[in-house]
């Protein structure tokens, strides 16, 4: 059996799975301490915090956004950052939408200088970086997720995934699906938690005894597009289980379950 035909077989076993006892408990003891916050069962109050002047050499700036000038800390939710989003998709200003979402995913890591701002400024002056996200954008509306990523993959030098698919997510919220479930975020906190399951399915099933499959599919960067579409549809199907428990809310978002699967442990 190769390591790819290990690898569906441990994803089969996820599949059938899904999140363990221990993941449920976990994550019902983080609802019932975030319940009010995110009352509508969403994780649009998600906020984060960052520092505009840190980011001040970073054009064009979203006026949605604090003033780059603003030395003080600003704060800036998913839902905030989603209707600055829409509002930059709807002008085709996708740069913008991208820095929006970069910043949103970075918060007060970035510093001036520093890999945050740097890295961004690089991105920024990737050539055919516009086309690439509308070409995303385009795929996402045309054809589904997975596409859209697929359609990012590789393309823009310093633009990886656990930062292409907050843009994916973001413009999710406005612009939905041709077909499949909505993107997600995938960054490498996220990934170590679904490695975690993947080692043990593997384990247990003698699939993948030493986790190295595991290690391999849920590396920590540089996702397949089809470990992408893995993860979708684990995580649509894992946010239909747990809305079936007590103690999660029924009409919750599978994006929620996401925010409490980066924020919650179990091992």
């Amino acid at each position: 059996m190769s390591r790819q035909d290990r690898a569906d077989a441990v994803d089969r076993e996820m599949a059938a799975r899904l999140l363990p006892d221990a993941a449920l408990q976990a994550l019902g003891r983080w609802w019932a301490k975030n319940a009010t916050r995110y009352a509508d069962a969403t994780p649009g109050a998600h906020t984060v915090q960052y520092t505009p002047s840190r980011w001040a050499q970073i054009a064009p700036w979203p006026s949605g956004l604090a003033p780059a000038s603003c030395e003080s800390n600003a704060a800036i939710s998913r839902a905030q950052g989603a209707s600055i989003v829409a509002a930059a998709l709807q002008r085709e200003a996708f740069t913008e939408a991208l820095v929006v979402t970069y910043v949103w995913g970075k918060g007060k890591r970035g510093s001036p200088g520093g890999s945050g701002p740097a890295t961004l400024q690089q991105i920024l002056a990737a050539e055919g970086l516009d086309a690439a996200l509308a070409s995303a954008v385009t795929a996402l509306r045309e054809h589904g997720a997975a596409a859209a990523y697929a359609s990012l993959h590789r393309r823009v030098p310093g633009y990886g995934p656990s930062f292409f698919t907050k843009f994916l997510y973001f413009a999710g919220t406005t612009v939905k699906p041709a077909s499949g479930p909505a993107p997600l975020i995938l960054d490498r906190v996220l990934a170590r938690r679904l490695r975690s399951l993947a080692t043990a399915a593997g384990q247990e099933t003698g699939h993948d005894p030493d986790g190295s499959v595991a290690g391999w599919v849920w590396r920590d960067r540089d996702w397949s597009p089809h470990r992408y579409e893995v993860y979708l549809s684990f995580l649509h199907a894992a946010a239909r289980q747990i809305a079936a428990t007590k103690d999660w809310p029924s009409s919750a978002s599978p994006d929620l379950l996401e925010c409490a699967l980066f924020h919650t442990a179990w091992e």
